[in-house]
């Protein structure tokens, strides 16, 4: 029997969307993608629960969008367009906790990078565990992550930093940030975070939807959504553009594999 990469379990008042890709750090693949925007959907109709949260299994939360050589992959490269169609379903992806009628508390452990950032960013609370690790390094071969919300997240200055420079942040200093909610020991993320879940579940589900949306309608006018919009149209060209890296990345993990192009990049940041 194949195990699911994606699971939506029950716990009173509160539901559980588990990422089940351990072994691979919970990289997102298209499929993980099309199971977790399921689950998302089931979890926020579920007329049982009051709120969400989203936990993954195993020593990281999520490395961000599964980036190995892959037909697909290939078949883009070049093309404006066709990245710009399948980064729009990625940050579909990153923006259901936002839609969702029902509060959607990330809880992180170990590496939260790339479009798993984004994603948690997305999410309307975030406790993470003492050895979490936050951050968006794909501008290190040439990409960036095109839902742009750190900004609205961090301020301009700290999301210039993070995301020009693509270093990596702990737990301590993204509660700092204001990118996390709580930080709490290892051994005690999923307690902390049912308990934590469990408080808000006992809040009128319509007051929870009600305040959740009128946060959001603010965000809007201040602009949030055409943000996103104009990070995907911008950033989108930059998948398909040669670049000197990024094209010594792709050759290198074409040849040797992604855990060699992610070496040699490292690197050269490690003096």
């Amino acid at each position: 029997m194949t195990t699911p990469l994606v699971t939506y379990t029950v716990d009173g008042r509160v539901g559980i969307v588990t990422l089940n890709r351990p072994e691979k750090l919970n990289a997102i693949t298209p499929e993980l993608k099309r199971l977790l925007i399921e689950r998302f959907h089931e979890a926020d109709r579920d007329p049982a629960t009051n709120v969400v949260v989203l936990r993954a299994e195993g020593r990281s939360f999520c490395a961000g969008y599964d980036i190995g050589p892959s037909p697909a992959r290939a078949a883009r490269r070049g093309n404006a367009l066709a990245w710009h169609e399948s980064l729009t379903d990625d940050v579909a992806l990153e923006m259901t906790p936002w839609d969702m009628k029902k509060p959607v508390i990330a809880s992180v452990q170990g590496h939260c990078l790339g479009g798993g950032c984004e994603m948690v960013m997305m999410c309307d609370i975030t406790i993470a565990s003492d050895d979490a690790v936050f951050g968006e390094p794909e501008i290190r071969f040439s990409n960036v992550g095109p839902a742009l919300i750190m900004p609205f997240v961090v301020g301009l200055k700290r999301a210039r930093e993070m995301l020009y420079i693509g270093d990596p942040i702990d737990a301590q200093t993204a509660l700092a940030y204001g990118m996390v909610n709580r930080v709490v020991p290892r051994a005690e993320l999923l307690t902390a975070t049912l308990k934590f879940a469990r408080r808000m579940a006992l809040i009128a589900p319509e007051a929870l939807a009600g305040t959740k949306l009128a946060i959001n309608r603010g965000a809007d006018a201040a602009g949030f959504r055409n943000a996103i919009r104009a990070g995907l149209d911008v950033l989108a060209p930059l998948y398909a553009a040669r670049t000197e890296i990024g094209m010594k990345f792709d050759e290198i993990r074409e040849k040797e594999g992604l855990g060699a192009a992610l070496k040699w990049r490292a690197a050269q940041f490690a003096e």
